[in-house]
């Protein structure tokens, strides 16, 4: 089976691997919490036509490696899932704000 994909205007395999880290690696990505975050970075593949290979949550990190169509660029699909995903975390999880930033909601 291939991996290649096609729209009307381009034939394409793009896959990012993506790592991201809590501020100060702070090992917050547990139970509850991870269990979102997880979910979350479904809905937005779902959203946004991405498609996750491997995900992995670990305790002061996670590892996305997933496919995405090329009317996003690196940056672009980054930004879509960190912004999405931070927000979610913070309202549904108020005490990260406090775990990372001693409470200051930084803007």
């Amino acid at each position: 089976m291939s991996s290649v994909k096609r729209t009307s205007h381009a034939v394409y395999d793009l896959k990012y691997h993506t790592v991201w880290v809590p501020k100060y690696r702070k090992m917050i990505l547990r139970g509850d919490l991870a269990k979102r975050l997880r979910e979350v970075f479904g809905e937005i593949a779902e959203r946004y036509e991405f498609e996750i290979d491997t995900m992995e949550v670990k305790k002061d990190h996670v590892h996305l490696f997933l496919k995405a169509p090329p009317r996003y660029s690196p940056v672009g699909v980054v930004q879509i899932i960190k912004s999405i995903s931070a927000k979610v975390v913070f309202k549904e999880f108020p005490e990260v704000k406090e775990q990372l930033w001693g409470g200051r909601v930084l803007e």
